[in-house]
């Protein structure tokens, strides 16, 4: 963390971890990323983590989260899978983010033009796909809006399954993780979803915020 480096992490508030990647993705899509000395975070990495923010998001290629979000090593616990999905063991995932390594958010980071929601709008399936796409289809069916064309090649339903997607992702979260429950509900952690524009390079917090 390079614009905030006197925040001390176990005192760092999920508010500022929120204004930390706030300012990295400003840095980024305005192609001004701090100097790193990455020799010097290898080490100062090497015998244990402190990351102060745990994302789950997309495995898109386009769509690194460090890059992203102007982090470099140990500020990011990052979880990528397909859609973004909160899987059993992505949640497992990042309870141990939050819990164990001291994250102070959770980010659920979806974005445009996904081919995973593309994929669930179209009820494709092949094989382990469809386990991926069964835990969009939820919001697939809660976009109401859109009565034609309610497939991949309108590129208005996809995108308001695609937010909707991450709400979904949310929900599953704090309906599955006690341990998640009790970090929100004690303000240890808050957790707020995203959409990363791949034409802009820039991320639009949702206001659905956990915790914040």
């Amino acid at each position: 963390m390079y614009k905030h480096p006197l925040l001390d992490r176990d005192k760092m508030t999920p508010q500022e971890a929120l204004d930390v990647l706030i300012d990295g993705n400003h840095r980024f899509s305005n192609n001004l990323t701090a100097n790193k000395d990455l020799h010097n975070l290898v080490m100062m990495t090497k015998d244990k983590q402190h990351p102060f923010v745990s994302m789950l998001s997309c495995s898109d290629s386009r769509a690194p989260v460090e890059m992203v979000f102007d982090q470099a090593l140990g500020d990011v616990f990052s979880v990528r899978l397909a859609g973004n999905i909160a899987s059993d063991k992505a949640i497992g995932s990042l309870e141990f983010g939050c819990k164990y390594l001291g994250s102070k958010l959770i980010v659920v980071l979806g974005h445009t033009g996904c081919g995973a929601v593309k994929a669930a709008c179209d009820n494709f399936k092949d094989g382990h796909i469809g386990e991926i796409t069964n835990l969009i289809k939820p919001a697939v069916r809660l976009e109401k809006s859109i009565l034609e064309n309610r497939n991949s090649s309108n590129d208005d339903f996809v995108a308001k399954v695609c937010e909707l997607s991450v709400q979904v992702q949310m929900d599953e979260i704090m309906h599955t993780s006690d341990i998640l429950q009790d970090m929100v509900a004690s303000k240890q952690i808050a957790i707020i979803g995203g959409i990363y524009d791949l034409a802009t390079g820039e991320v639009r917090f949702m206001q659905n915020a956990l915790g914040l």
